[in-house]
């Protein structure tokens, strides 16, 4: 499965702990820091702190970490529609030690992805849907996305963008 397809060059706004004093910085995270020369393991979601997302699809990529390294990934990392503050606490919270946040809190890189969404119904807003991928040198190489994207969407699907699937695919 191979796609034309490059990913959108946007910034993430990020804010990570400083090893050199106690604290925090802010950080501009480009696309091209992320994609160019990496093959790496993405996966989105509609929410930190949710249930299937806390509970199932980053917990699994995080132990499926080890595994993702050995068939060729460099890195792994989490998007949602949420600010660098909630992203850290939500994987601080799971004490998440290898997949890395990517806040995506104005959902562009999401939109530009076509995988923004009217969560609105359920009081959510403008979120992203689930889906996973892995890019390579900035092109998507897999593309896994859930059933039934669309506005208002009833339901959360979680067949096709876990960590078992994407780990099929490096298989095969």
């Amino acid at each position: 499965m191979a796609f034309d397809i490059r990913v959108p060059d946007v910034t993430f706004k990020t804010r990570r702990e400083i090893t050199e004093a106690p604290g925090f910085k802010w950080y501009d995270l480009k696309s091209q820091e992320i994609f160019e020369g990496q093959r790496v393991a993405i996966f989105s979601l509609p929410g930190a702190f949710t249930p299937t997302c806390s509970s199932t699809h980053l917990p699994g990529y995080e132990m499926a970490y080890e595994d993702l390294k050995a068939k060729g990934i460099d890195e792994v990392y989490c998007i949602s529609v949420n600010d660098t503050f909630v992203m850290n606490s939500w994987l601080n919270s799971l004490a998440v030690e290898n997949v890395k946040p990517l806040p995506d809190g104005a959902g562009e890189f999401t939109r530009k992805m076509g995988f923004l969404v009217d969560k609105t119904n359920i009081g959510f807003g403008m979120r992203s849907w689930r889906y996973s991928m892995i890019v390579n040198n900035g092109l998507v190489e897999a593309l896994f996305v859930e059933p039934g994207i669309g506005d208002n969407v009833d339901g959360d699907p979680f067949e096709v963008s876990g960590a078992p699937i994407m780990l099929q695919y490096l298989e095969g």
